[in-house]
Protein backbone atom coordinates (compact mmCIF):
# COMPACT_ATOMS: atom_id res chain seq x y z
CA UNK A 1 0.00 0.00 0.00
CA UNK A 2 1.56 2.86 -1.00
CA UNK A 3 1.80 6.23 1.52
CA UNK A 4 -1.01 8.12 -0.01
CA UNK A 5 -3.36 5.51 -0.28
CA UNK A 6 -2.16 4.85 3.58
CA UNK A 7 -2.88 8.40 4.29
CA UNK A 8 -6.36 9.14 3.15
CA UNK A 9 -7.80 7.31 5.57
CA UNK A 10 -5.68 8.69 8.60
CA UNK A 11 -7.10 12.53 6.67
CA UNK A 12 -10.41 11.01 6.85
CA UNK A 13 -10.19 9.91 10.33
CA UNK A 14 -8.70 13.37 11.42
CA UNK A 15 -11.12 15.55 9.57
CA UNK A 16 -14.12 13.10 11.20
CA UNK A 17 -12.64 13.28 14.70
CA UNK A 18 -12.37 17.55 14.22
CA UNK A 19 -15.95 17.37 13.19
CA UNK A 20 -16.87 15.36 16.13
CA UNK A 21 -14.83 17.75 18.48
CA UNK A 22 -16.77 20.89 16.73
CA UNK A 23 -19.98 19.62 16.57
CA UNK A 24 -19.64 18.74 20.18
CA UNK A 25 -18.29 22.70 21.53
CA UNK A 26 -21.48 24.01 19.41
CA UNK A 27 -23.47 21.68 21.40
CA UNK A 28 -22.46 23.32 24.38
CA UNK A 29 -22.98 26.29 23.57
CA UNK A 30 -26.49 26.06 22.82
CA UNK A 31 -26.85 23.77 26.12
CA UNK A 32 -24.89 27.38 28.34
CA UNK A 33 -26.91 29.91 26.36
CA UNK A 34 -30.43 28.29 27.99
CA UNK A 35 -28.75 27.35 31.68
CA UNK A 36 -30.77 30.50 32.79
CA UNK A 37 -34.28 29.61 31.42
CA UNK A 38 -35.07 26.40 33.18
CA UNK A 39 -34.15 27.26 36.35
CA UNK A 40 -35.40 30.97 36.57
CA UNK A 41 -37.53 30.82 39.33
CA UNK A 42 -35.27 28.60 41.57
CA UNK A 43 -32.29 31.55 41.15
CA UNK A 44 -34.66 34.21 41.61
CA UNK A 45 -35.64 33.08 44.68
CA UNK A 46 -32.17 32.34 46.22
CA UNK A 47 -31.06 35.88 45.16
CA UNK A 48 -33.92 37.38 45.99
CA UNK A 49 -34.86 39.59 42.78
CA UNK A 50 -37.55 39.90 40.55
CA UNK A 51 -38.03 38.70 37.09
CA UNK A 52 -36.64 41.77 35.41
CA UNK A 53 -33.58 42.28 37.73
CA UNK A 54 -32.56 38.51 36.76
CA UNK A 55 -33.46 38.61 33.21
CA UNK A 56 -29.99 41.87 33.28
CA UNK A 57 -28.65 38.29 33.11
CA UNK A 58 -29.56 38.07 29.68
CA UNK A 59 -29.40 41.36 28.62
CA UNK A 60 -25.33 40.89 29.18
CA UNK A 61 -25.23 37.92 27.59
CA UNK A 62 -26.48 38.79 24.73
CA UNK A 63 -25.00 42.50 24.42
CA UNK A 64 -21.86 41.34 24.71
CA UNK A 65 -22.26 38.57 22.26
CA UNK A 66 -23.88 40.83 19.68
CA UNK A 67 -20.70 43.75 20.46
CA UNK A 68 -18.25 41.72 20.19
CA UNK A 69 -18.43 38.69 17.99
CA UNK A 70 -17.44 40.57 14.70
CA UNK A 71 -14.16 41.74 16.26
CA UNK A 72 -13.45 38.42 17.67
CA UNK A 73 -14.17 37.27 14.00
CA UNK A 74 -11.10 39.25 13.14
CA UNK A 75 -8.95 38.01 15.81
CA UNK A 76 -9.60 34.41 14.81
CA UNK A 77 -8.88 34.58 11.21
CA UNK A 78 -5.42 35.97 12.50
CA UNK A 79 -4.55 33.51 15.39
CA UNK A 80 -6.18 30.29 14.52
CA UNK A 81 -9.85 28.60 14.90
CA UNK A 82 -8.81 25.47 16.91
CA UNK A 83 -7.09 27.55 19.90
CA UNK A 84 -9.67 30.26 20.00
CA UNK A 85 -12.51 27.49 20.57
CA UNK A 86 -10.73 25.69 23.16
CA UNK A 87 -10.43 28.65 24.81
CA UNK A 88 -13.70 29.61 24.45
CA UNK A 89 -14.96 26.46 25.97
CA UNK A 90 -13.00 26.96 29.34
CA UNK A 91 -13.98 30.80 29.60
CA UNK A 92 -17.70 29.27 29.68
CA UNK A 93 -17.47 26.82 31.83
CA UNK A 94 -15.28 29.05 34.28
CA UNK A 95 -18.31 31.53 34.03
CA UNK A 96 -20.86 29.01 34.44
CA UNK A 97 -18.79 27.69 37.68
CA UNK A 98 -18.38 30.71 39.23
CA UNK A 99 -22.00 31.96 38.38
CA UNK A 100 -22.77 29.35 40.34
CA UNK A 101 -20.78 29.87 43.25
CA UNK A 102 -21.46 33.43 43.07
CA UNK A 103 -23.69 34.84 46.52
CA UNK A 104 -23.79 38.24 44.95
CA UNK A 105 -26.67 39.24 42.16
CA UNK A 106 -24.18 41.20 40.67
CA UNK A 107 -21.27 39.07 40.18
CA UNK A 108 -23.76 36.43 38.75
CA UNK A 109 -24.59 38.94 36.15
CA UNK A 110 -20.91 39.77 35.49
CA UNK A 111 -20.61 36.21 35.19
CA UNK A 112 -23.05 36.33 32.54
CA UNK A 113 -21.28 38.81 30.67
CA UNK A 114 -18.06 36.80 30.71
CA UNK A 115 -20.23 33.84 29.34
CA UNK A 116 -21.25 35.88 26.53
CA UNK A 117 -18.01 36.60 25.95
CA UNK A 118 -17.12 33.14 25.41
CA UNK A 119 -20.03 32.55 23.47
CA UNK A 120 -18.74 35.05 20.47
CA UNK A 121 -15.60 32.55 20.01
CA UNK A 122 -18.14 30.00 18.74
CA UNK A 123 -19.88 30.54 15.53
CA UNK A 124 -16.91 31.96 13.96
CA UNK A 125 -14.31 29.40 15.04
CA UNK A 126 -16.77 26.40 14.31
CA UNK A 127 -17.61 27.56 10.80
CA UNK A 128 -13.68 28.51 9.96
CA UNK A 129 -12.45 24.88 11.07
CA UNK A 130 -15.25 23.41 9.10
CA UNK A 131 -14.41 25.56 6.13
CA UNK A 132 -10.74 25.07 6.05
CA UNK A 133 -9.96 22.10 7.21
CA UNK A 134 -13.07 19.69 5.88
CA UNK A 135 -13.42 18.01 2.62
CA UNK A 136 -15.58 20.31 -0.03
CA UNK A 137 -17.59 17.06 -0.72
CA UNK A 138 -18.86 16.64 3.09
CA UNK A 139 -19.68 20.17 3.32
CA UNK A 140 -23.31 20.38 3.54
CA UNK A 141 -23.57 17.52 5.54
CA UNK A 142 -21.24 18.84 8.31
CA UNK A 143 -22.73 21.66 7.83
CA UNK A 144 -26.05 20.06 8.62
CA UNK A 145 -24.54 18.06 11.60
CA UNK A 146 -22.91 21.34 13.28
CA UNK A 147 -26.76 22.55 13.19
CA UNK A 148 -28.56 19.62 14.57
CA UNK A 149 -25.90 19.32 17.29
CA UNK A 150 -26.88 22.80 18.13
CA UNK A 151 -30.53 21.88 18.67
CA UNK A 152 -30.13 18.33 20.22
CA UNK A 153 -27.78 20.99 22.97
CA UNK A 154 -31.50 23.48 23.24
CA UNK A 155 -33.63 20.23 23.75
CA UNK A 156 -31.28 18.55 26.32
CA UNK A 157 -30.74 21.56 28.35
CA UNK A 158 -34.32 22.08 29.93
CA UNK A 159 -34.63 18.56 31.03
CA UNK A 160 -31.14 17.55 32.31
CA UNK A 161 -31.00 20.66 34.48
CA UNK A 162 -34.10 20.24 36.29
CA UNK A 163 -33.02 16.95 36.93
CA UNK A 164 -29.53 18.24 38.09
CA UNK A 165 -31.49 21.05 40.24
CA UNK A 166 -33.77 18.14 42.05
CA UNK A 167 -30.86 16.42 42.95
CA UNK A 168 -28.22 19.22 44.46
CA UNK A 169 -29.84 22.11 43.64
CA UNK A 170 -28.99 25.12 40.97
CA UNK A 171 -25.66 25.94 42.28
CA UNK A 172 -24.96 22.34 41.64
CA UNK A 173 -26.63 22.10 38.52
CA UNK A 174 -24.64 24.98 37.16
CA UNK A 175 -21.56 23.30 38.46
CA UNK A 176 -22.21 20.09 36.87
CA UNK A 177 -22.43 21.68 33.76
CA UNK A 178 -19.47 23.39 33.83
CA UNK A 179 -17.63 19.76 33.16
CA UNK A 180 -19.86 19.48 29.72
CA UNK A 181 -17.38 22.81 28.47
CA UNK A 182 -13.92 21.48 29.82
CA UNK A 183 -14.59 17.73 28.51
CA UNK A 184 -15.05 19.54 24.86
CA UNK A 185 -12.19 21.57 24.98
CA UNK A 186 -10.17 18.18 26.29
CA UNK A 187 -11.57 16.43 23.03
CA UNK A 188 -10.46 19.05 20.55
CA UNK A 189 -6.93 19.68 22.68
CA UNK A 190 -6.02 16.06 22.14
CA UNK A 191 -6.61 15.49 18.76
CA UNK A 192 -4.27 15.45 15.63
CA UNK A 193 -5.78 19.19 13.49
CA UNK A 194 -6.30 18.38 9.58
CA UNK A 195 -4.76 20.59 7.04
CA UNK A 196 -6.12 23.39 5.61
CA UNK A 197 -7.64 22.95 2.53
CA UNK A 198 -7.68 25.19 -0.42
CA UNK A 199 -10.22 24.98 -3.14
CA UNK A 200 -7.85 24.38 -6.72
CA UNK A 201 -8.76 27.87 -7.80
CA UNK A 202 -7.71 29.61 -4.28
CA UNK A 203 -4.47 32.07 -4.38
CA UNK A 204 -1.57 31.61 -1.75
CA UNK A 205 0.73 34.03 -0.78
CA UNK A 206 -0.27 38.15 -1.28
CA UNK A 207 -3.42 37.23 -2.85
CA UNK A 208 -4.41 34.93 0.20
CA UNK A 209 -3.04 37.60 2.57
CA UNK A 210 -4.89 40.45 0.43
CA UNK A 211 -8.30 38.57 0.93
CA UNK A 212 -7.58 37.59 4.72
CA UNK A 213 -6.71 41.31 5.27
CA UNK A 214 -10.10 42.67 3.52
CA UNK A 215 -11.69 43.84 6.77
CA UNK A 216 -14.53 45.92 7.09
CA UNK A 217 -14.57 46.75 3.14
CA UNK A 218 -15.30 42.94 2.59
CA UNK A 219 -17.97 42.82 5.76
CA UNK A 220 -19.71 46.08 4.18
CA UNK A 221 -20.25 44.75 0.63
CA UNK A 222 -23.37 44.39 -0.59
CA UNK A 223 -23.29 40.36 -0.51
CA UNK A 224 -22.08 40.44 3.19
CA UNK A 225 -24.95 42.91 4.54
CA UNK A 226 -27.47 40.94 2.91
CA UNK A 227 -26.41 37.75 4.18
CA UNK A 228 -26.81 39.98 8.04
CA UNK A 229 -30.36 40.69 6.98
CA UNK A 230 -31.20 37.44 6.24
CA UNK A 231 -30.02 35.84 9.37
CA UNK A 232 -31.40 38.69 11.58
CA UNK A 233 -35.16 37.94 9.74
CA UNK A 234 -34.45 34.29 10.17
CA UNK A 235 -33.74 34.86 13.67
CA UNK A 236 -37.17 36.40 13.97
CA UNK A 237 -38.95 33.82 11.92
CA UNK A 238 -37.52 30.99 14.07
CA UNK A 239 -37.75 33.28 17.20
CA UNK A 240 -41.48 33.82 17.04
CA UNK A 241 -41.95 30.43 16.03
CA UNK A 242 -40.41 28.47 18.91
CA UNK A 243 -41.13 31.09 21.26
CA UNK A 244 -44.77 32.55 20.66
CA UNK A 245 -46.22 29.70 19.24
CA UNK A 246 -47.67 28.81 22.46
CA UNK A 247 -49.05 31.81 23.65
CA UNK A 248 -49.94 32.89 20.40
CA UNK A 249 -52.39 30.12 19.35
CA UNK A 250 -54.12 30.50 22.68
CA UNK A 251 -54.82 34.37 22.56
CA UNK A 252 -55.95 33.89 19.10
CA UNK A 253 -58.39 30.62 18.88
CA UNK A 254 -57.76 29.13 22.96
CA UNK A 255 -55.86 26.28 21.68
CA UNK A 256 -55.14 24.43 24.68
CA UNK A 257 -51.72 24.43 26.09
CA UNK A 258 -51.38 20.57 26.51
CA UNK A 259 -52.19 20.77 22.34
CA UNK A 260 -50.38 24.12 21.33
CA UNK A 261 -47.25 22.22 23.17
CA UNK A 262 -47.92 19.17 20.95
CA UNK A 263 -47.55 21.35 18.21
CA UNK A 264 -44.20 23.00 18.96
CA UNK A 265 -42.78 19.66 19.76
CA UNK A 266 -43.30 18.89 16.31
CA UNK A 267 -42.39 22.05 15.48
CA UNK A 268 -38.86 21.55 17.04
CA UNK A 269 -38.40 17.29 16.11
CA UNK A 270 -39.28 18.14 12.63
CA UNK A 271 -36.83 20.75 12.06
CA UNK A 272 -34.28 18.71 13.64
CA UNK A 273 -34.84 16.27 11.11
CA UNK A 274 -35.29 18.56 8.31
CA UNK A 275 -31.69 19.99 9.17
CA UNK A 276 -29.92 16.22 8.72
CA UNK A 277 -32.24 15.58 5.31
CA UNK A 278 -31.50 19.50 4.03
CA UNK A 279 -27.43 18.45 4.02
CA UNK A 280 -28.13 15.43 2.16
CA UNK A 281 -30.58 17.66 -0.83
CA UNK A 282 -27.41 20.80 -0.24
CA UNK A 283 -24.97 17.86 -1.12
CA UNK A 284 -26.88 17.32 -4.22
CA UNK A 285 -27.11 20.61 -5.75
CA UNK A 286 -25.21 23.63 -5.91
CA UNK A 287 -28.55 26.25 -6.27
CA UNK A 288 -28.51 26.73 -2.32
CA UNK A 289 -30.42 29.95 -2.94
CA UNK A 290 -33.80 27.49 -4.52
CA UNK A 291 -33.33 25.47 -1.21
CA UNK A 292 -33.32 28.20 1.08
CA UNK A 293 -36.18 29.82 -0.83
CA UNK A 294 -38.51 26.40 -1.14
CA UNK A 295 -38.00 25.65 2.71
CA UNK A 296 -38.59 29.68 3.67
CA UNK A 297 -41.59 30.31 1.34
CA UNK A 298 -43.42 26.84 2.94
CA UNK A 299 -42.58 28.20 6.68
CA UNK A 300 -44.25 31.59 5.31
CA UNK A 301 -47.25 29.68 3.77
CA UNK A 302 -47.85 27.61 7.23
CA UNK A 303 -47.11 30.77 9.45
CA UNK A 304 -50.58 32.41 7.15
CA UNK A 305 -52.34 29.46 7.49
CA UNK A 306 -52.14 29.32 11.09
CA UNK A 307 -52.95 33.40 11.23
CA UNK A 308 -56.46 32.86 9.57
CA UNK A 309 -57.74 29.45 10.17
CA UNK A 310 -58.93 27.90 13.41
CA UNK A 311 -56.68 24.10 12.41
CA UNK A 312 -58.64 21.00 14.45
CA UNK A 313 -55.49 19.07 16.34
CA UNK A 314 -54.33 16.73 13.59
CA UNK A 315 -53.92 19.79 11.28
CA UNK A 316 -52.16 22.27 13.26
CA UNK A 317 -49.57 19.63 14.80
CA UNK A 318 -49.09 18.51 11.26
CA UNK A 319 -48.76 22.25 9.56
CA UNK A 320 -46.52 23.18 12.76
CA UNK A 321 -44.23 19.92 11.91
CA UNK A 322 -44.55 20.83 8.31
CA UNK A 323 -43.15 24.22 8.75
CA UNK A 324 -40.57 22.58 10.89
CA UNK A 325 -39.34 20.83 8.36
CA UNK A 326 -39.29 23.13 5.35
CA UNK A 327 -37.07 25.79 7.59
CA UNK A 328 -34.87 22.74 9.36
CA UNK A 329 -33.73 21.93 5.66
CA UNK A 330 -33.14 25.45 4.42
CA UNK A 331 -30.67 25.75 6.85
CA UNK A 332 -27.41 23.83 5.68
CA UNK A 333 -28.06 26.06 2.43
CA UNK A 334 -28.14 28.80 4.40
CA UNK A 335 -24.40 28.17 5.59
CA UNK A 336 -23.52 26.97 1.89
CA UNK A 337 -25.03 30.61 1.16
CA UNK A 338 -22.50 32.43 3.48
CA UNK A 339 -19.69 29.96 2.58
CA UNK A 340 -20.14 30.28 -1.09
CA UNK A 341 -19.49 34.22 -1.09
CA UNK A 342 -16.44 34.26 1.79
CA UNK A 343 -12.93 34.43 0.29
CA UNK A 344 -10.13 31.57 1.72
CA UNK A 345 -9.13 33.22 5.14
CA UNK A 346 -11.64 35.04 6.06
CA UNK A 347 -14.12 32.46 7.41
CA UNK A 348 -13.78 33.47 10.89
CA UNK A 349 -14.77 37.57 10.47
CA UNK A 350 -18.07 36.89 7.70
CA UNK A 351 -19.67 34.13 9.52
CA UNK A 352 -18.54 36.10 12.76
CA UNK A 353 -20.49 39.36 11.40
CA UNK A 354 -23.22 37.12 9.92
CA UNK A 355 -24.36 35.12 12.92
CA UNK A 356 -24.05 38.44 14.54
CA UNK A 357 -27.91 38.61 12.94
CA UNK A 358 -29.17 35.89 15.86
CA UNK A 359 -28.54 37.94 18.48
CA UNK A 360 -29.70 41.45 17.04
CA UNK A 361 -33.34 39.67 15.65
CA UNK A 362 -33.19 37.78 19.02
CA UNK A 363 -33.07 41.39 20.85
CA UNK A 364 -35.81 42.85 19.05
CA UNK A 365 -37.95 40.21 18.39
CA UNK A 366 -39.18 39.48 21.77
CA UNK A 367 -40.02 43.22 21.97
CA UNK A 368 -41.80 42.94 18.59
CA UNK A 369 -43.89 39.83 19.22
CA UNK A 370 -44.63 41.06 23.05
CA UNK A 371 -46.09 44.03 21.65
CA UNK A 372 -48.93 42.13 19.48
CA UNK A 373 -49.98 40.30 22.24
CA UNK A 374 -49.93 42.84 24.81
CA UNK A 375 -52.00 44.96 22.94
CA UNK A 376 -54.37 42.41 21.69
CA UNK A 377 -53.27 41.65 18.02
CA UNK A 378 -52.35 37.66 18.27
CA UNK A 379 -52.81 37.11 15.21
CA UNK A 380 -50.11 39.81 14.00
CA UNK A 381 -47.86 37.27 15.82
CA UNK A 382 -48.02 34.40 12.41
CA UNK A 383 -48.49 37.12 9.98
CA UNK A 384 -45.42 39.22 11.04
CA UNK A 385 -43.47 35.65 11.29
CA UNK A 386 -44.73 34.95 7.05
CA UNK A 387 -43.34 38.56 6.16
CA UNK A 388 -39.84 38.06 7.72
CA UNK A 389 -39.60 34.79 5.89
CA UNK A 390 -40.55 36.51 2.78
CA UNK A 391 -37.97 39.11 3.33
CA UNK A 392 -35.53 36.23 4.04
CA UNK A 393 -36.49 34.74 0.56
CA UNK A 394 -36.39 38.45 -0.93
CA UNK A 395 -32.59 38.79 0.22
CA UNK A 396 -31.72 35.28 -1.40
CA UNK A 397 -33.39 36.51 -4.67
CA UNK A 398 -31.11 39.79 -5.13
CA UNK A 399 -27.95 37.12 -5.83
CA UNK A 400 -26.27 37.18 -2.47
CA UNK A 401 -25.24 33.19 -3.37
CA UNK A 402 -23.65 32.11 -5.84
CA UNK A 403 -20.96 35.23 -6.33
CA UNK A 404 -17.85 34.97 -4.52
CA UNK A 405 -16.48 38.50 -3.16
CA UNK A 406 -13.34 39.77 -4.32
Amino acid sequence: MTQAAQALPASRASESKLVTGVCFAHLVSHYYMLTLAPLFAFIRADFGVSYTELSLALTAFGLVSAALQTPVGFFIDRTGARINLIGGLLLGSAAIAAAGLANSYWVFIAMFAVLGLANTVYHPADYALLSERVSPRRMTQVFSFHTCSGMIGSAIAPVTLLILQAAVGWRGAFLCSSVLGVVAALFLAVQAEPPILRPPHAKSGAETASASAGGWPLLLSAPILLNLVFFVVLSMVGGGLNQYLVVGLGALYATPPGLANTALTGLLTMSAIGVLLGGVLAGRTARHNLVACAGLLVTAAASTVIAFIDLGALLLVLITSLSGLASGMAMPSRDMIVRSITPPGSFGKVFGFVTTGFHIGGMVAPLIFAQFLDHGYPRAVFLYVAACALVAIATVAFGMSGRRTA
